[in-house]
């Protein structure tokens, strides 16, 4: 029995996919390195800023990074370790922990984010136009994992 194959149309698509998300990944964290910030954690330093003073629990942190709660936890104590956050037991919840950026962590994500915004700039955002933007808006929405296939993606206790 041959092997399912991609239509030469399907394969251009999704190798050119590949091949951006390699490059683009690869030049936005070398731009970040000057900051002494890796992707991962200059993209949960920027998640913390979002949540603002009051944080975001560890779960919530791990959920929205697409990170094992053991990765996120590993991820975090380098950043507790920099300065850059602090975890405080929930209110609610004393087996929980809500992340909260500390003000070094805010002064290092102001320096990476004017680095990663320059380099959005010049490796995306200023090659497409309007129409090319609302297009992958419109192609990332239709992506996006469905709730019932999430729910059954989640290992069960």
């Amino acid at each position: 029995m041959a092997a399912p194959r991609l239509t030469g149309l399907e394969d251009e698509a999704w190798q050119g996919f590949l091949y951006t998300h390699d490059r683009l990944w690869k030049e936005i964290e070398a731009g970040l390195a000057r900051s002494q910030v890796s992707m991962a954690e200059y993209s949960v330093l920027a998640l913390l800023a979002r949540a603002g003073r009051d944080g975001m629990r560890m779960s919530d942190l791990a959920r929205h990074r697409l990170m094992s709660t053991g990765g996120l936890t590993r991820l975090a104590d380098r950043l507790e370790r920099r300065g850059l956050i602090r975890r405080d037991p929930t209110p609610d919840d004393k087996r929980g922990f809500v992340s909260v950026l500390t003000p070094e962590g805010r002064t290092v994500l102001r320096r990476a984010w004017r680095r990663h915004h320059l380099d959005l700039r010049r490796l995306f955002f200023d090659r497409l136009d309007a129409k090319d933007l609302a297009d992958l808006a419109r192609i990332w929405a239709k992506l996006a994992p469905d709730p019932d296939d999430t729910a059954r993606d989640q290992p069960t206790r």
